[in-house]
């Protein structure tokens, strides 16, 4: 595989998007801004990547690099295009499927607690959630993407219809029931699709082993210790609630706010709220042991086995980028909003770099990954 080419199958691993559109208005007053600690990061790749906010791809962006070599910290782009106030570091914004490592990390934790096994069926824990004549489907197999299960019917093939319907709600149940109504894609664990359905039903586990709400296990075993006190789960609330970068997309017409949207129908796949600090925290927490004890926490860094093309783990993905660095990490997009954390590791398993950032891109659910994310992940994390 060529450069480019591995450079485009990057971004599309990445998740996160790319359209063309009218331009977004530039803001003189607006500049990036960065700090940095250390001079072994390469300063000039990550200032570049961010520095000509607002752009046609992105309006706002916040980067946090961290591990031994230092850290950077750049800031770029407009808080709102209609007054084109600077953006602001601390904002919340909307995580999207970065909510499957957090969700992962409490299942993990209840397998550590010998609560949950990871080769045990989903069938042993939700009886008559799936029809009865199905094969057996392992925790193990919802976790790492390779259960066959199709994805849930949400109403909308365009986004002027998902724009219309965005105040909608769903329930874990309904998109469950939706999902199952159709045949497996495949045989559980002989392939790998990646789907928010799988997620959705570890939280169902995650209710029916502990007896509270998926949403109150999060915040007992994750956020509350990690002091995450930016991170929340907005329910069917639209808004981002404190202070927040505004999200576009880009259509026919211009630009289309975007910032509030009701996300019921990712739940504990991706309706997560959160800030860049509290992502590194939880980033560094996680890849430091701090979150799922060691010996589950391996899961996350290994795809199945057996599988062609695997690169899901149970929670994040792995990712070689051209340089031969393997990466660790979970992208997330919501209308709006593209987001990523990911870490590299040394031989013995210690943290060298973390990366977390949250980009306004103006393109989301497109197929080939925004342009702008893939520099910021290379600048950040090769060498």
């Amino acid at each position: 595989m060529n450069s480019r080419t591995r450079r485009t199958a990057l971004a599309a691993a990445l998740a996160l998007a790319v359209v063309t559109g009218p331009a977004v208005p530039a803001f003189a007053d607006a500049p990036a801004t960065a700090t940095t600690s250390a001079s072994a990061l390469d300063t000039a790749a990550l200032w570049q990547s961010i520095a000509d906010l607002p752009a046609d791809d992105a309006t706002a962006a916040v980067v946090r690099v961290g591990g031994r070599d230092g850290t950077w910290r750049g800031v770029s782009g407009v808080h709102d295009i209609a007054t084109g106030r600077k953006a602001i570091a601390d904002g919340r914004f909307r995580a999207g499927s970065v909510t499957k490592v957090f969700t992962a990390s409490v299942v993990l934790q209840l397998v550590a607690e010998h609560r949950v096994a990871l080769d045990r069926p989903v069938q042993d824990y939700l009886p008559n959630l799936f029809p009865a004549d199905w094969p057996s489907i392992t925790v193990a197999e919802l976790l790492n993407h390779t259960s066959g299960i199709q994805p849930a019917k949400v109403p909308g093939d365009t986004f002027a219809e998902w724009y219309a319907n965005r105040f909608d709600s769903y329930t874990p149940q309904a998109l469950v029931a939706s999902a199952v109504a159709k045949p497996l894609e495949f045989t559980p664990g002989t392939a790998q699709h990646y789907l928010n359905i799988n997620y959705t039903v570890l939280g169902l586990l995650i209710e029916k082993i502990t007896g509270t709400s998926y949403e109150h296990q999060v915040q007992r075993r994750i956020l509350t210790p990690l002091h995450l006190r930016d991170t929340y789960f907005p329910g069917d609330d639209p808004r981002i609630l404190g202070p927040h970068n505004l999200g576009y997309q880009t259509t026919d017409s211009g630009l289309v706010d975007v910032t509030d949207w009701n996300v019921t129908e990712g739940w504990a796949a991706g309706n997560i709220i959160s800030s860049a600090a509290d992502l590194e925290r939880f980033t560094t927490a996680l890849f430091n042991g701090r979150v799922v004890p060691r010996s589950q926490f391996q899961h996350m860094l290994q795809v199945p086995d057996g599988i062609d093309g695997a690169a899901y783990t149970m929670g994040m993905s792995r990712i070689v980028l051209p340089d031969g660095t393997v990466a660790y990490g979970k992208s997330g997009e919501r209308w709006g909003y593209s987001t990523l954390i990911g870490a590299t590791l040394d031989a013995d398993g210690r943290i060298d770099r973390t990366l977390v950032f949250s980009v306004n891109s103006t393109d989301a659910k497109s197929e080939t990954g925004n342009p702008r994310t893939l520099p910021i992940v290379l600048a950040a994390l090769e060498g």
